[in-house]
């Protein structure tokens, strides 16, 4: 989604609900901080609280049309056609994407990592333990997902496989967001799911190495100097008004980093993976040698 030059409305024909609310709300606090109003004073306006008002302009919450048209009033924005065009982005914000079908096995602080990386223009990821999620095959995400006990399979199982596998189409689709994955080499050798699921999944790797927006990094066992002490991924938006946004995965939650001084030790961090880690083609040598092993 892109905006529209002048006044600041929205033009809605892309994106997702995701980005649309998180454009959505960039807006509404910059319409906020041209009229000199408090984030307390506009959540009082809308009978919240100043809590509500930046939940609402980090796009972290679904909007009300009451809820917006009320702020663009105390905003001084009275335009109709204006008025008209962010309350069809509210609307829009709130249809639900594909990933809701499978809303009942995802928990809310994963949901929004779906909808962040379906807007994402560039996603940089470090994984230490397995083959990051977007290039994983179907057995060996499988293998994973069961901990590599068939005894833990269910069909709840089968559909976070189909959810993962659905998540790849953004690889694959017009304009498709650019993927740098940085892997330590002992995810190489880690044989989830056996050897010969290892296998072609090294195969698949191969092949989506082959693709111009698909770069793949192996960081040797020899250089660990990076600074990360666990797997991240960086997603970039397109969207100039939108932050770099950082996802950190822990055992029962996650954490999304937005704010500059927490962004620059991984942005630092992606720098040194870059100087440490072979070179794509290396990468790829590596991954084929590797492949020849099993």
């Amino acid at each position: 989604m892109t905006l529209q030059s002048g006044r600041g409305g929205a033009d809605q024909s892309g994106g997702t609900p995701t980005a649309r609310r998180m454009v959505l709300g960039a807006q509404l606090r910059r319409m906020r901080e041209e009229a000199g109003i408090s984030r307390a004073d506009a959540g009082f306006h809308i009978r919240g609280s100043e809590s509500k008002i930046s939940r609402m302009e980090l796009g972290r919450v679904g909007f009300k049309d009451r809820d917006v048209a009320d702020l663009m009033t105390l905003y001084g924005r009275s335009d109709p056609e204006e008025r008209e065009e962010y309350l069809q982005m509210v609307r829009d914000s709130n249809t639900p994407g594909w990933w809701y079908r499978y809303h009942d096995l995802l928990p809310a602080w994963f949901t929004n990592y779906v909808g962040l990386e379906e807007s994402a223009s560039r996603i940089q990821t470090f994984e230490l333990q397995f083959v990051p999620g977007l290039l994983q095959t179907e057995d060996y995400a499988r293998a994973v997902a069961t901990k590599g006990r068939p005894e833990y399979h269910a069909d709840a199982t089968e559909r976070r496989i189909a959810l993962r596998m659905r998540r790849q189409k953004i690889l694959s689709k017009p304009n498709a967001p650019r993927l740098w994955a940085f892997i330590d080499e002992a995810v190489l050798h880690r044989p989830v799911g056996g050897p010969a699921v290892l296998k072609d999944q090294l195969d698949a790797l191969i092949e989506w190495t082959k693709m111009p927006h698909i770069a793949v990094q192996v960081l040797p066992y020899s250089r660990s100097n990076h600074g990360a002490e666990g797997a991240f991924s960086v997603l970039r938006f397109a969207e100039p008004e939108l932050p770099d946004i950082v996802y950190v995965e822990y055992l029962t939650g996650a954490v999304y980093l937005d704010k500059q001084d927490d962004l620059e030790p991984y942005a630092r961090a992606i720098d040194q993976l870059a100087v440490d880690a072979e070179t794509p083609d290396q990468s790829r040598a590596l991954l084929e040698k590797r492949r020849n092993e099993i």
